[in-house]
């Protein structure tokens, strides 16, 4: 049985209860506070009858901030799909990809041997 649902960065927990019945405790009664299944119901004896245990649930979902990149990675996701789609009828279109494809290889090298040597940018 979970006891609780917490979160962590990223995810929201709300919603749902804990409610446990009193069972009293007495030694001489052995089978007080067991657990049973009656139907769809979880119930616990509390020494003279069986009493239903509450049943919560908890609402688990992203958080707005995690929602929005999921839908900013679907969007550039379906984008450069797109773009290699048009590059297959479009010779200039394949020829803009491959110019972006090496500018971006010739900034990583560049910001790496930038951060290897410890130069600083200047920004306009």
């Amino acid at each position: 049985m979970i006891k609780g649902v917490t979160s962590s960065s990223g995810l929201i927990v709300s919603g749902g209860h804990a409610t446990y019945p009193y069972i009293p405790h007495n030694s001489n009664n052995p089978i007080q506070g067991m657990l049973r299944l009656n139907g769809q119901d979880m119930q616990v004896f509390d020494g003279s009858s069986w009493i239903a245990i509450g049943a919560s649930y908890a609402n688990i979902e992203l958080t707005p901030e995690i929602q929005s990149l999921l839908q900013w990675a679907r969007d550039k996701r379906q984008e450069e799909s797109e773009r290699k789609i048009l590059a297959q009828s479009h010779p200039a279109v394949a020829n803009a990809i491959e110019a972006v494809e090496k500018a971006e290889k010739q900034l990583d090298l560049v910001a790496k041997l930038s951060k290897e040597h410890g130069e600083t940018v200047e920004t306009s």
